[in-house]
Formats: C-alpha cells, structure tokens, sequence
C-alpha cells in the first residue's frame, strides 16, 4: 500500500489541504473540533484497502486550509459548498460523505441540499437535526454561574484565550475528558461551563489523567502542533454561525434526507446527553428515511472513528459496498 499523499486544492474561493488515498468510488471524509484529517487516520487506510479512494480535507479553517478571517465565512452554506468544490477539483460527479462531529452537519446538509453529488451519507456522532422552531442559542442550557459550552463560544476572544494559554493542556483535555474512558467523571460533564473557571480549570486536570488507549502520544504531538500554530479561532467561528445558520436553512424546514445513510455513536458520547438527544436518534429513520443502519457502541465515548476504529472501519466498508 501506497503512503497517505497530501496537496493543495482550489474549492469555493479557499485554498484547501487534503489527505487522500487509494483509488476507486470517492469517500470524503469531514472532521470536527478540535481535530484536523488527522481524525481519519484509520479510516484512510482502511477504505484505501477496501477498494475505495478516501479523503479527508482539513475543513475550513484549520490545519493547512484556509482560515477566512470574517466569522460570517464559515456557515453551513460555505461549509458544503468547500465540499461540492472538493468533488469538482478532483474531477468526481458523485461521492458518499462522512462527517464526525461538526463535519457531521456538514455531511447530513450536503446530503440534503445536493443528493445529486453526494449519494450517500455517513454520520458519526451527531445525528441529522432538523430544523427547529427556535433561534438555536436562545434554547441552550444557562444559569447565573454557567453556559452551554457553544453559548460560552460565541464571544470572539474568549474561548481563544482560554484554549490558546496552554496548547497541550486544551487538547489532551479536551480528548480525554469526552472520551468513553473520561465520559461521567467530568463533574458535571462538558456540556456547562463555569464563567468563573472557563475552560482551563477542567482541561488542565483531565489532561493529568494518563493517554487512553486509542490516543499515542505521537497523535497527540500531531494536533498540538497543528493548533498551536493555527489557533483555534477558525474552528470556534462554525460554533459562531449556529444562529445564522438557522436563518439561513429556513427554505429547508421539514425537509428530509433522502439518499442511503449510516449513524454510528458511543453510548457514552456527550452528544448523546444533549436534551432529546437519545429521542433524536430512536426516530432518526423518520427524517432520514433511507437509514440503512444506526450503530450505539458499548462505552465508546465522543471519538467515535478513532476510539473504535476497527468497528468503524467495519461498518463504513459494509455499508458502502452494500450502496
């Protein structure tokens, strides 16, 4: 097998770092926050291996791609539009998408807003969210003391500060604390943030606790290197275009995905204790109704593809060669 190759592409206006390899039917693969290709490591090889060519963009503002400065550049619209320009940089007419973590809204609306480039869909983490009544942020848990963590992100400046003070500290924190080994010893979990602490104190004592298993120390030297040079600001600006983002899908309020799709989650993953979370999912097949598969894995936490890689890799192969 031939190594990961890595170039520079031309999508949407923005110059974007790509990590691919193998040949065949095309698999684009989008990752979330805080996190960079890197994330599908596994994947990468194992689809290459299976008859398929894998890749696995550094999305919109991070690592090597571009990082627009103006935070009303890094909406949905902006975000599958980077992935419909991937398609046609690389010459493809169709291709299935996965999506972990904020790359899994980008994958489920790529779905839903050009099911004509994206035949099918695989989301890891979070589900499909249909469009709801309400302004996101206004429905986001809060007290005199303590925000929602994507509330305590919106302020440009803040969450930066607190997450660029210390690099590694704020990585390994955050990958262990809503990992299946760090899930439920959080006192209190990821979700609150205290204003009085941010998010130092909480990161700065989880990344104490030893590697999990399925993180070495060389992937963790990897996206401290990536964000200590980059920041973290191109990634917390997608966090920042939530209310925007809901103005901007009103045409598709009601609408449903409707190509061939995958949910794999952990059953300890914080998504999964969003309110209406577990609901969300159980009816997943009613707004995505050619749902193939959902998949809950035992103690697996927020990590999903790199946490149970091979189980992941299992179920993506399957389920692409059963499209």
């Amino acid at each position: 097998m031939t190594e990961i190759q890595h170039r520079f592409i031309e999508t949407n206006g923005i110059r974007m770092h790509i990590a691919e390899k193998g040949s065949g039917p095309l698999v684009l693969l989008c990752h979330g926050f805080p996190e960079s290709w890197y994330s599908w490591r596994h994947q990468i090889d194992a689809l290459a291996a299976a008859g398929f060519r894998a890749v696995a963009p550094d999305m919109r503002g991070y690592g090597k791609t571009d990082a627009p400065q103006a935070i009303d550049q890094y909406s949905l619209f902006h975000l599958v539009g980077d992935m419909v320009g991937i398609l046609d940089a690389l010459g493809v007419e169709t291709a299935v998408i996965a999506g972990h973590d904020w790359g899994a809204p980008v994958a489920w609306h790529a779905a839903l807003m050009r099911p004509d480039r994206f035949h099918a869909v695989i989301g890891l983490s979070v589900p499909y969210r249909p469009r709801g009544a309400a302004r996101p942020t206004t429905v986001m848990p809060r007290s005199d003391d303590a925000v929602f963590y994507q509330l305590y992100f919106q302020s440009p400046g803040v969450a930066e500060g607190d997450l660029e003070a210390d690099v590694r500290s704020s990585i390994r924190g955050v990958l262990q604390r809503v990992s299946g080994e760090g899930a439920g010893n959080d006192g209190g979990g990821f979700a609150l943030v205290k204003l009085s602490d941010g998010l130092r104190v909480r990161n700065a004592a989880a990344a104490q606790a030893p590697l999990p298993g399925w993180l070495s120390q060389a992937d963790l030297d990897f996206y401290v290197g990536e964000f200590t040079r980059t920041g973290f600001r191109g990634g917390l600006n997608w966090y920042r275009n939530i209310d925007r983002n809901w103005e901007l899908l009103a045409p598709f309020a009601g609408a449903k995905v409707t190509v061939p799709a995958l949910y794999v989650a952990g059953d300890r993953d914080l998504v999964l204790a969003f309110p209406g979370a577990r609901e969300m999912v159980a009816g997943l097949a009613t707004v995505v109704p050619k749902l193939r598969q959902t998949i809950l894995l035992p103690g697996c936490g927020h990590w999903t593809q790199q946490e149970r890689a091979s189980e992941v890799n299992e179920a993506m192969v399957a389920f692409l060669r059963g499209l």
